[in-house]
């Protein structure tokens, strides 16, 4: 295991996943009130909770994460909402369809780095490969979700236009 090259990486991935979790809420807050408002919590949930595993996957290895990677992921969300869109008060339907793809990118991401980390697992035996398989697993389902949401999106705003 080179620790140098695995203690980057994982710290890239969780400015990554910062900024996953954090546009992921967003886009749940945003349409709270949508048919698909729980199926978008859980989502959001569900992202954080992935993040908080990779914190503790981070531990398990000895690895520090480096505050600030996490606040780069932080900012960088933030600074991703400053697009201009058209709209001043409130949301164009284009920003949907960008942040779920932005979303699906992600967990793409985080999906190969779960992948990643299965050798690693092997090498040190500290990692459950089992737990890796299921992350993996919970990836895929989101990335189905995402895709969904994003057809569903995509066909409202663009085919028929903004409700």
């Amino acid at each position: 295991m080179h620790r140098d090259a695995l203690r980057i990486y994982l710290n890239d991935h969780l400015a990554g996943a910062t900024s996953g979790a954090e546009l992921a809420r967003r886009i749940a807050r945003a349409h709270a009130s949508s048919p698909r408002a729980a199926e978008l919590r859980r989502l959001a949930e569900d992202i954080a909770e992935d993040r908080s595993t990779l914190l503790d996957l981070m531990g398990t290895l000895d690895i520090a994460p480096h505050r600030y990677k996490v606040c780069a992921g932080w900012a960088a969300e933030k600074a991703a909402r400053l697009k201009p869109n058209g709209r001043v008060l409130r949301r164009a339907g284009l920003s949907t369809i960008v942040e779920l793809e932005a979303l699906r990118m992600g967990i793409q991401g985080k999906y190969m780095l779960w992948r990643a980390l299965t050798p690693v697992a092997r090498d040190t035996g500290r990692i459950d490969t089992a737990r890796l398989d299921e992350l993996r697993e919970r990836a895929k389902s989101q990335m189905a979700v995402v895709e969904d949401l994003h057809l569903t999106a995509a066909d409202t705003v663009l085919r028929r236009g903004p409700a």
